[in-house]
């Protein structure tokens, strides 16, 4: 295997991500699965620079997902950041408890760990994001009333 093909996502699950929105039967050339690759691993090395150069600044070694919500805010992907930092936030949420059980304790008593993203990191800048909010799943072809998931 080359280079090139070394630093790309692999295509299959590139295909399977594509296969998930289109109806299942559609077909998805070569050509389509390889632009999307090359196109989707583009746009997560731009990003992942971003947020190293960040941490380069602050002379910290690892990437983390504050840094990747701040690079994509910073480079105007604001629905992505918002997006990312409801993710990253419920799933921290749910390690807490995961945590918590293994412990024997399932209440959940430190918030106070909040993305450093939504707290204004750690320049003191206080960024305001909206509360966390209920994901909702939209059924294919329908996109008058979304459910809860």
């Amino acid at each position: 295997m080359d280079d090139e093909q070394e630093r790309l996502l692999p295509i299959a699950n590139v295909g399977r991500i594509m296969k998930q929105i289109l109806p299942p039967t559609a077909k998805i050339s070569k050509e389509a699965k390889q632009t999307m690759q090359e196109c989707a691993t583009e746009f997560i090395s731009f990003v992942t620079a971003e947020a190293s150069d960040k941490c380069h600044k602050e002379n910290r070694k690892t990437v983390n997902g504050d840094d990747i919500c701040w690079a994509l805010s910073t480079l105007g992907f604001d629905n992505y950041a918002e997006a990312i930092v409801r993710y990253l936030y419920k799933y921290r949420e749910a390690e807490r408890l995961k945590a918590n059980q293994n412990k024997g304790n399932s209440t959940p008593d430190n918030h106070e760990e909040e993305s450093n993203y939504r707290s204004g990191g750690q320049h003191g800048r206080q960024t305001e994001l909206p509360i966390p909010l209920e994901f909702r799943v939209m059924e294919r072809g329908d996109n008058s009333q979304a459910r809860p998931s």
